[in-house]
């Protein structure tokens, strides 16, 4: 009875990728980053009903590292936004030659 829960994780990986795809807002995008991840720590918790324990083991390991991109990526966002006063990423030209 896993199909669902797969299905669910492979719809909800297809709107973060989509989101990243076609957004420039980049809280936005860091949302859609977090459900891409969110997607596959679903799909680990499935699948660890067929193969044991040891899928749950890489959703903590796959949410630790969530953690840290989130607080970095809303850091630098933070200070994007002092620095330009927006978060629309077609807007800053900083690392455009």
């Amino acid at each position: 009875m896993i199909a669902p829960a797969l299905f669910f994780s492979g719809l909800l990986f297809a709107i973060g990728v989509m989101g990243v795809l076609t957004r420039k807002n980049a809280l936005i995008l860091f949302m859609c980053v977090e459900l891409m991840l969110n997607a596959v720590n679903l799909s680990f918790v499935a699948l660890s009903k067929l193969h044991g324990v040891g899928a749950q083991v890489f959703v903590i390991f796959v949410m630790t590292v969530a953690a840290a991109e989130a607080a970095v990526g809303l850091a630098i966002v933070i200070s994007v936004f002092r620095h330009f006063r927006t978060v629309d990423l077609g807007a800053v030209r900083l690392l455009r030659g």
